[in-house]
């Protein structure tokens, strides 16, 4: 049953960037500057942030390296905690064709799954890190994400883990 209820919660979370409108896709971005703005666009379009977070994490990759890749092809932008600009708690998905590079000089610093996290508190922040840490060490997801290049795709991806379930 583990599987089930695994694969049940990566269709929640799949669920939940769609039916809040937290998604987006692009084919590429001139530098991580500008894909780090675009990955907030939908949160800040629902008001989850102002337009100065997206600010505070290029910031904060600027001072400390890019953290955010947590691992080759998938970032998690993030600022630190009781960072201004946060409304509401919430994460964003965003799809890019081409990968970002987040250092010229390392080939697994480039992410084209990018989960944004927004959150009021410490807990809620970290209760979402594990959720998404939690989906994105499954292989078979993040390859099917890789693919995903619209809403109704993703939505469909969704479905595909509602049936396994």
């Amino acid at each position: 049953m583990f599987h089930s209820d695994q694969y049940y919660r990566y269709y929640i979370m799949l669920k939940y960037f769609l039916d809040n409108k937290f998604t987006s896709y692009h084919e590429s971005f001139d530098t991580w500057q500008d894909a780090i703005v675009a990955s907030c666009a939908a949160l800040e379009k629902q008001g989850v942030v102002d337009a100065c977070y997206s600010k505070a994490i290029i910031e904060c990759v600027e001072k400390y390296g890019p953290y955010i890749v947590i691992a080759p092809n998938i970032a998690m932008p993030h600022s630190t905690e009781n960072a201004l600009g946060v409304n509401k708690t919430g994460i964003g998905f965003m799809k890019v064709e081409k990968p970002v590079s987040f250092d010229d000089n390392d080939e697994e610093k480039s992410a084209q799954l990018f989960f944004t996290l927004a959150a009021c508190n410490h807990e809620e922040h970290l209760n979402n890190m594990m959720k998404l840490s939690e989906m994105l060490m499954d292989d078979d997801l993040v390859a099917d994400l890789v693919k995903v290049t619209n809403d109704e795709e993703l939505l469909a991806l969704s479905k595909k883990y509602a049936e396994i379930v």
